[in-house]
């Protein structure tokens, strides 16, 4: 069963991320707390979106999809960002990664949502098949940029003041 995470899910979220960070050899870069998901799902202003994978026999929570709309300049049409798909160990295989991908899929198509995108580690061999058994397009000319931590506050430290729009806007959100 696939359904759309709650609040009572964080918990579970929280800890499927450590999970996943694991499964992704990084377990001390999962950092995020409860608190910061509940307000980032949860908040007046949700800052992205999360369906829950459940186990039909026991209705145990065995993976997640967490994701955000996105925006193309291209197209000029939202789109959807998948941040983090997960499906615990012994539940691999059984359809759960697939069901939340195509839920996904269904909830782009419903919003107009024209791109539905997301990326791969390149070791993840065992996903990139399963990625591209369902038709997923792997773009290798393209590379993620990260930039965080120490050359992030340096970039920003150089910028310039950043002007008001019409009627007094900020021009970006916060």
């Amino acid at each position: 069963m696939i359904r759309s995470a709650t609040v009572h899910d964080v918990p579970e979220i929280r800890a499927m991320i450590g999970e996943l960070a694991a499964y992704h050899r990084e377990p001390g870069q999962a950092r995020a707390t409860e608190e910061q998901l509940r307000e980032a799902l949860f908040g007046e202003l949700p800052a992205a979106y999360a369906l829950i994978a459940q186990d039909d026999e026991t209705a145990a929570t065995v993976g997640f999809a967490l994701w955000f709309p996105s925006f193309s300049t291209w197209t000029g049409v939202r789109g959807m960002h998948l941040e983090d798909l997960f499906v615990r160990p012994g539940a691999r295989g059984a359809g759960h990664g697939k069901a939340l991908l195509a839920a996904l899929a269904a909830l782009c198509t419903s919003k107009g949502y024209e791109r539905f995108e997301w990326c791969v580690l390149a070791w993840n061999d065992p996903t990139i098949a399963f990625y591209k058994s369902i038709g997923v397009q792997i773009i290798d000319d393209w590379r993620v940029c990260h930039l965080t931590g120490e050359p992030l506050a340096a970039l920003a430290a150089q910028a310039p003041p950043v002007g008001r729009g019409p009627a007094g806007r900020p021009v970006s959100p916060g």
